[in-house]
């Protein structure tokens, strides 16, 4: 008699074709466990692509000091983030609560404009329901609530930015280390494949959060030297929140231009058609100019893909996710131009 301890048990699996078929269906429960735990760990996650991010912009700054300054790489690293915490310092003090007041300001300065604008249709021979109005003052209130309050939010997360900070500031410090250590969890056929990848992505994101940042920093100094001249109110703040919202391609030139047409228009509509012109000069400008020159070096995205990413990224994960949208689906391309060009080089380049 055979011995139990030899004998197939209920797992064995004798027949190669049914093994190939177990093996296919094990990948396949595998990919659909991940998914699952991406979906339940999402949030961690994208703190973690975050950190990258940031990451990126740090390593980006130290090395353009490393081209006028022959210093080792910590010291480099530390002079951006210092440069960095005395812009957020100069932030929080000049402008935190300033964002405040003109937030608790604007559902007035919105329902009179709308109101003001349905008197002069009236004048005019317009029939205005003025209830129809209020009503949609209301809904245009409650969407600019949400706006500044996600900004507030911003501002005010402290842990997720520490977090964030972090997490950036080590892998800006030692990246080799960390690719190399992801590296070595992967087989040794594809370690080179992913290095070449993720130096590859580096650069793209070094070079997408450079653009943004010149971006950034243009729209908010010419919007705020432009009102300044005018004597818009508040024109630094504007211009401060022009550049913030910079940051959100697509997204975030809207909003500082209805902050910034609403309260020009509170003062006379002189004033507001002065902000009007200085919006689409100041986007004009970066649209047609820095954009372009910047996205030639950068990689390229489909403002449409962008857009649509935001709203789903935005939907699904909030002001975070909306701001790491486009760096996500420039990091998407790298791996899928690189996967595209491997299957090239292996099919013979024919």
């Amino acid at each position: 008699m055979t011995d139990k301890r030899h004998r197939a048990g209920p797992t064995d699996i004798s027949d190669p074709l049914l093994w190939i078929e177990a093996r296919r269906a094990s990948v396949w429960l595998g990919l659909a466990a991940m998914l699952v735990l991406g979906v339940y760990l999402a949030q961690p996650l994208l703190v973690i692509f975050a950190g990258l991010v940031f990451a990126a912009m740090i390593d980006g700054g130290a090395r353009l000091l490393g081209r006028v300054l022959p210093i080792t790489r910590g010291l480099r690293v530390a002079i951006v983030l210092v440069f960095a915490l005395a812009f957020l310092i100069f932030t929080a003090a000049y402008a935190g609560s300033q964002i405040a007041q003109q937030a608790a300001q604007l559902p007035a300065i919105i329902q009179a404009q709308a109101l003001r604008t349905a008197a002069w249709l009236t004048v005019h021979g317009v029939n205005v329901d003025f209830a129809s109005i209020s009503g949609l003052a209301e809904k245009a209130l409650g969407g600019v609530g949400q706006v500044t309050s996600a900004v507030g939010g911003l501002l005010g997360a402290v842990g997720t930015a520490f977090l964030i900070a972090v997490m950036g500031i080590y892998l800006a410090l030692e990246p080799q280390l960390y690719r190399r250590g992801v590296a070595w969890m992967l087989p040794v056929a594809e370690r080179e494949n992913f290095e070449t990848t993720a130096i590859q992505m580096g650069r793209v994101l070094r070079r997408l959060m450079a653009g943004r940042l010149v971006g950034m920093f243009v729209e908010g100094i010419a919007t705020w030297i432009m009102l300044a001249v005018y004597g818009v109110p508040m024109a630094a703040l504007l211009g401060l929140l022009t550049g913030l919202l910079a940051f959100l391609p697509n997204i975030g030139a809207p909003v500082s231009g209805l902050l910034m047409i609403m309260v020009g228009f509170s003062v006379d509509n002189g004033t507001g058609l002065y902000c009007i012109a200085v919006y689409f000069i100041v986007q004009t400008v970066d649209g047609n100019i820095i954009v372009p020159m910047i996205a030639k070096k950068t990689a390229d995205l489909a403002p449409a893909l962008v857009l649509g990413a935001q709203l789903i990224m935005g939907a699904l994960f909030g002001i975070l996710g909306l701001m790491l949208a486009d760096p996500m689906v420039a990091m998407i391309k790298v791996a899928l131009e690189r996967q595209s060009e491997r299957n090239h080089a292996e099919a013979g380049g024919g």
